[in-house]
């Protein structure tokens, strides 16, 4: 059994659950993999009060904000998915040590030892 499999499945179960959150706001962009893009609601200026409209336009600037997060946790994870196939995971990305696997408890997703995250 691998070493890692238990960090294996909860990479791939924080994968699953953020792409279910972006897929909730966002939809995947088919030019760029691994980006997604805020979806637009359906507005009809012509109709919609301003008042109407302001609300829509601050809703959609929290949902960026909320997407750009979700999407730069998922790359993390993706990247340490990565890191498992080519056998560079748990090995530190500056210092090139082995990671406590405290760290790697902490945070699956980890790049860095404690030592090097700052």
């Amino acid at each position: 059994m691998n070493e890692f499999s238990n960090f294996r499945q909860k990479l791939e179960e924080e994968k699953t659950r953020l792409e279910g959150e972006l897929s909730k706001i966002a939809r995947p962009n088919p030019q760029v993999k691994g980006d997604w893009e805020v979806s637009s609601p359906d507005m009809n200026p012509m109709i919609s009060d301003s008042n109407e409209m302001a609300d829509t336009f601050e809703e959609m600037d929290n949902m960026v904000g909320i997407e750009y997060q979700l999407e730069e946790r998922l790359k993390e994870v993706v990247l340490a998915l990565e890191r498992m196939e080519k056998g560079t995971y748990g090995v530190c990305e500056k210092g090139g040590e082995r990671m406590d696997p405290k760290r790697l408890e902490a945070n699956p997703a980890a790049r860095t030892c404690i030592e090097h995250s700052a």
